[in-house]
Protein backbone atom coordinates (compact mmCIF):
# COMPACT_ATOMS: atom_id res chain seq x y z
CA UNK A 1 0.00 0.00 0.00
CA UNK A 2 1.36 3.44 -0.84
CA UNK A 3 2.18 6.03 1.78
CA UNK A 4 0.37 9.41 1.68
CA UNK A 5 3.64 11.10 0.71
CA UNK A 6 4.11 8.94 -2.39
CA UNK A 7 3.34 10.97 -5.48
CA UNK A 8 1.40 9.49 -8.35
CA UNK A 9 3.72 9.05 -11.34
CA UNK A 10 3.99 12.35 -13.21
CA UNK A 11 2.26 14.55 -10.64
CA UNK A 12 5.43 16.21 -9.34
CA UNK A 13 5.86 18.14 -12.59
CA UNK A 14 2.29 19.38 -12.35
CA UNK A 15 2.74 20.43 -8.71
CA UNK A 16 5.96 22.31 -9.47
CA UNK A 17 4.43 24.11 -12.45
CA UNK A 18 1.37 25.07 -10.42
CA UNK A 19 3.42 26.42 -7.52
CA UNK A 20 5.76 28.55 -9.62
CA UNK A 21 2.82 29.81 -11.71
CA UNK A 22 1.99 31.90 -8.64
CA UNK A 23 5.46 33.48 -8.40
CA UNK A 24 9.12 32.64 -9.16
CA UNK A 25 10.66 30.50 -6.42
CA UNK A 26 13.85 28.68 -5.54
CA UNK A 27 13.89 24.92 -5.03
CA UNK A 28 13.60 24.83 -1.24
CA UNK A 29 10.67 27.28 -1.35
CA UNK A 30 8.92 25.14 -3.98
CA UNK A 31 9.17 22.05 -1.75
CA UNK A 32 7.99 24.03 1.29
CA UNK A 33 5.02 25.50 -0.60
CA UNK A 34 3.91 22.05 -1.78
CA UNK A 35 4.19 20.75 1.78
CA UNK A 36 2.33 23.75 3.17
CA UNK A 37 -0.52 23.77 0.64
CA UNK A 38 -1.01 19.99 1.03
CA UNK A 39 -1.31 20.29 4.80
CA UNK A 40 2.00 18.47 5.34
CA UNK A 41 0.79 15.43 3.38
CA UNK A 42 3.08 15.85 0.36
CA UNK A 43 6.78 16.15 1.13
CA UNK A 44 9.09 16.45 -1.85
CA UNK A 45 12.70 15.49 -1.20
CA UNK A 46 15.69 17.03 -2.95
CA UNK A 47 16.37 13.73 -4.71
CA UNK A 48 13.07 14.06 -6.58
CA UNK A 49 12.73 17.85 -6.76
CA UNK A 50 15.96 18.87 -8.45
CA UNK A 51 15.90 16.23 -11.22
CA UNK A 52 12.29 17.28 -11.94
CA UNK A 53 13.29 20.96 -12.08
CA UNK A 54 16.16 20.10 -14.42
CA UNK A 55 13.82 18.15 -16.70
CA UNK A 56 11.25 20.97 -16.74
CA UNK A 57 13.99 23.43 -17.64
CA UNK A 58 15.25 21.16 -20.44
CA UNK A 59 11.69 21.01 -21.80
CA UNK A 60 11.63 24.85 -21.76
CA UNK A 61 8.60 24.85 -19.46
CA UNK A 62 10.53 26.82 -16.84
CA UNK A 63 13.55 29.12 -16.85
CA UNK A 64 15.94 29.93 -14.04
CA UNK A 65 17.95 32.91 -12.83
CA UNK A 66 20.37 33.26 -9.94
CA UNK A 67 19.15 35.81 -7.37
CA UNK A 68 19.60 36.58 -3.69
CA UNK A 69 17.14 34.80 -1.43
CA UNK A 70 15.43 36.25 1.64
CA UNK A 71 18.26 34.94 3.84
CA UNK A 72 20.87 36.70 1.66
CA UNK A 73 22.13 33.61 -0.18
CA UNK A 74 22.39 33.03 -3.89
CA UNK A 75 19.61 30.77 -5.08
CA UNK A 76 18.32 29.62 -8.44
CA UNK A 77 14.81 31.01 -8.95
CA UNK A 78 12.49 29.19 -11.34
CA UNK A 79 9.87 30.92 -13.50
CA UNK A 80 7.12 29.47 -15.64
CA UNK A 81 7.46 30.06 -19.39
CA UNK A 82 4.63 30.58 -21.88
CA UNK A 83 5.06 26.97 -23.01
CA UNK A 84 5.01 25.88 -19.36
CA UNK A 85 1.73 27.74 -18.80
CA UNK A 86 0.20 25.87 -21.74
CA UNK A 87 1.41 22.52 -20.37
CA UNK A 88 0.13 23.43 -16.89
CA UNK A 89 -3.32 24.20 -18.27
CA UNK A 90 -3.43 20.95 -20.26
CA UNK A 91 -2.10 18.79 -17.43
CA UNK A 92 -4.47 20.37 -14.90
CA UNK A 93 -7.46 19.39 -17.04
CA UNK A 94 -6.09 15.84 -17.42
CA UNK A 95 -5.44 15.57 -13.68
CA UNK A 96 -8.96 16.72 -12.78
CA UNK A 97 -10.40 14.15 -15.17
CA UNK A 98 -8.22 11.35 -13.76
CA UNK A 99 -8.89 12.29 -10.13
CA UNK A 100 -12.64 12.38 -10.75
CA UNK A 101 -12.53 8.95 -12.41
CA UNK A 102 -10.54 7.45 -9.52
CA UNK A 103 -12.96 8.97 -7.02
CA UNK A 104 -15.89 7.38 -8.85
CA UNK A 105 -14.29 3.95 -8.64
CA UNK A 106 -13.28 4.30 -4.97
CA UNK A 107 -16.74 5.50 -3.94
CA UNK A 108 -18.54 2.76 -5.92
CA UNK A 109 -16.76 -0.13 -4.26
Amino acid sequence: MSKPTDLVQGTLDLLILKVIALEPMHGWAIAQRIRQISGDVLQVGQGALYPALHKLEQNAWITSDWKMSDNNRRAKYYTLTKAGRKVLDQESVQWERLAAAISLVVRAV
